[in-house]
């Protein structure tokens, strides 16, 4: 399948990423998106507030394994990378607003976190 406004094509699967921090540690995670790049998943989805459960202490845990990875491979560019901004009270200092200034806050912060310069398919986010 294809994205229009990317035209990039896309796995009909995506990878999510929810638990990475939480339930599998970071080598595992590396070997989980080895697997799934191997397999020809590269639709990949994140969010800022991962992993879940939501944890102020491990929030962030789960983009930080992707760009370890993606600085260790090389291979950012094979992946179409999705995340999202999310309204938690630890987040932002309790700023739950989605507004531009929250926003690029919290992009920046996706990015820094991912060690990409984009990110693909940026959402709102709230389960």
């Amino acid at each position: 399948d294809t994205l229009p406004q990317l035209g990039d094509s896309v796995s009909k699967i995506c990878l999510g990423t929810m638990t990475w921090g939480q339930q599998n540690s970071e080598p595992d995670a590396h070997e989980q998106m080895d697997y799934a790049l191997a397999q020809g998943v590269n639709f990949w989805d994140t969010a800022e507030m991962y992993p879940s459960p939501p944890d102020k202490d491990k929030q962030g845990d789960t983009e930080r394994f992707m760009g370890s990875w993606f600085a260790k491979t090389g291979k950012r560019n094979e992946v179409v990378l999705a995340s999202k901004i999310s309204r938690n009270d630890f987040l932002r200092g309790g700023n739950t607003k989605f507004d531009k200034k929250t926003i690029r806050a919290a992009l920046d912060s996706n990015l820094q976190r991912l060690q990409t310069d984009h990110i693909d398919i940026y959402q709102l986010h709230w389960p």
